[in-house]
């Protein structure tokens, strides 16, 4: 198993560079969850520049600020599929703003244009975590809280 440094951000287990950032590189993601695993990472390691790239051009902004306060822990997909040319991918990712943990759930459209898969747009919900010392890290690291992102 490789060491947790070069897992890829989006929960797959697998090297960085063999999940997510062949398609930082430029190669097209397979399938909407593939894409949207990949802008997680995106998301996770401040990648802007693939943010912006992987953003339908009818709801795509012009820009988007580096996101330096929000630490990404944690991404679970709840329901994917495709029709067509249309996708959609409903997942929960977990996320850290200092001392502060949240959760934002949304179920996200996809749609292709010039042959790849663009993320169209999404209806998010953002919550507050709440966990106590002793709870479960939200990570998922089977830990602690106190024990590993709680720690310091």
């Amino acid at each position: 198993m490789p060491h947790r440094a070069d897992r890829c951000p989006c929960g797959s287990g697998i090297p960085l560079a063999q999940c997510c950032a062949r398609y930082h590189a430029g190669e097209p993601a397979p399938s909407p969850e593939a894409l949207m695993r990949s802008r997680y990472s995106a998301f996770a390691l401040n990648l802007t520049d693939y943010l912006l790239a992987s953003w339908h051009s009818a709801t795509r902004p012009a820009e988007l600020a580096p996101d330096d306060a929000t630490r990404w822990l944690r991404l679970e997909v709840l329901e994917s599929g495709e029709q067509g040319d249309e996708g959609r991918v409903h997942f929960r990712a977990i996320f850290r703003e200092g001392r502060r943990f949240g959760v934002l759930e949304e179920a996200s459209r996809f749609r292709r244009e010039a042959g790849r898969w663009a993320y169209l747009d999404g209806t998010p919900s953002v919550s507050r975590l709440k966990p106590g010392r002793n709870d479960p890290c939200p990570c998922g690291s089977g830990r602690k809280l106190k024990q590993c992102c709680g720690a310091g």
